[in-house]
């Protein structure tokens, strides 16, 4: 009988013991839980974030963005933009960002100079984020379910339709919302290099070509004397071909009294060459008609010349997606990217004009997204330049 009062007792005090130690591990267990939760809310607030000297230089671009300040009081804090909302990518991010304690420690980026050597690097990670996450963190605030799209602006009203259509994420066209773009002289060089590039491996049986660069050309092909200078984008057939030359035709349109150029369609200034007085000579008249809006003269031309194979390509739509980046890389720290239909073709000259001194494009570049703006113009849907 005592022996059993014993076993009862040992038993009853070992049962008070687990629960006394499940209690303790089950406070334990919040407490960390808070400590956490409490840990991973601090270290996200925007306060936090910008307390190291090296982000005074981001903080005063967010704090002169439309998210930091805007009619409706509406303020997006550093981890509304940078930390997404799902558990497991959240968890991730945090994981992640014991690199930027590691860069704050090292100095990699506590000076102007420092900084702005790093931004692009920086810039496209957070972009292939947020691409690969569709813009979790921009759809937690903006949905296109919510959107009263016939209430927005012209040029939103016509891309978000589109942007739906063809599944495109907010990081497309809205780079630079919060911070100036990075310089991406060396992004838009590195595009240049791989457009080369495919032109290098261009079939040699290809007959219809775009030249992906500004290039000079000669009537005769064993003379060092230049004719002329093709444009970016303009199409060509191909006559003949020596070695690395090659004869092409180039079928335009020429305003009369006006033959130093040759345009891609009659009364658009889309420059497809520009001519000295001996190929002006050479070209050949094929029809005339008259600009109904402006009364002016055009004539149907075509010219044949020689020129280098190596800056021609027989797909198009390779030029194009290399013009579409150049616009999303460069036109969107302002505003997202406009409507290439927005304007018609002649406007598009002007507006590049006006926008490049705020970019990083060179003037090759900047001719190039030209004749990429201008051939999907608003006037252009029925033209060849077009095609996508």
């Amino acid at each position: 009988m005592a022996r059993n009062k014993r076993f009862l007792r040992f038993a009853w005090l070992k049962s008070w013991r687990i629960m006394g130690l499940l209690l303790l591990g089950a406070i334990v267990g919040v407490a960390v839980l808070a400590g956490s939760v409490t840990i991973m809310h601090k270290t996200s607030d925007s306060e936090f974030c910008v307390s190291c000297h090296s982000m005074q230089r981001p903080l005063a671009e967010y704090q002169g963005s439309i998210h930091f300040q805007n009619p409706a009081g509406i303020r997006a804090g550093c981890a509304d933009c940078h930390v997404p909302p799902q558990p497991v990518d959240y968890m991730l991010t945090k994981m992640g960002a014991l690199k930027d304690v590691v860069g704050e420690i090292s100095g990699k980026i506590d000076s102007e100079e420092k900084y702005n050597a790093h931004k692009l690097t920086m810039a496209e990670s957070v972009w292939k984020t947020m691409k690969a996450n569709d813009s979790a963190t921009c759809r937690s605030c903006h949905s296109f379910d919510a959107m009263d799209v016939l209430a927005q602006r012209p040029e939103a009203r016509k891309a978000h339709p589109v942007a739906i259509r063809d599944g495109q994420t907010c990081i497309d066209c809205h780079r630079g919302v919060a911070h100036i773009l990075p310089d991406m002289s060396a992004s838009n060089a590195s595009g240049a290099t791989q457009l080369l590039n495919a032109a290098a491996h261009t079939p040699v049986q290809a007959t219809r070509l775009y030249a992906v660069a500004t290039q000079p050309f000669r009537l005769d092909p064993e003379s060092d004397q230049t004719d002329g200078t093709l444009f970016p984008s303009s199409e060509i057939t191909v006559v003949e071909r020596n070695g690395e030359q090659l004869q092409a035709r180039l079928n335009g349109w020429q305003q009369q009294d006006v033959p130093g150029a040759i345009y891609a369609a009659p009364g658009k200034r889309i420059m497809s060459a520009v001519l000295d007085e001996h190929a002006a000579a050479q070209v050949v008249v094929l029809n005339t008609q008259t600009d109904s809006e402006t009364g002016q003269q055009w004539d149907q031309v075509s010219l044949t010349f020689w020129l280098p194979q190596k800056a021609l390509i027989d797909d198009q739509q390779k030029i194009w997606q290399y013009a579409a980046g150049l616009m999303s890389a460069n036109c969107t720290g302002c505003h997202g990217l406009t409507a290439l239909d927005h304007y018609n073709a002649n406007q598009w000259i002007g507006v590049m004009k006006g926008m490049a001194p705020r970019t990083s494009l060179d003037q090759e570049q900047l001719r190039l997204l030209t004749q990429y703006a201008q051939k999907h113009a608003s006037d252009m849907n029925n033209r060849e330049g077009r095609e996508k």
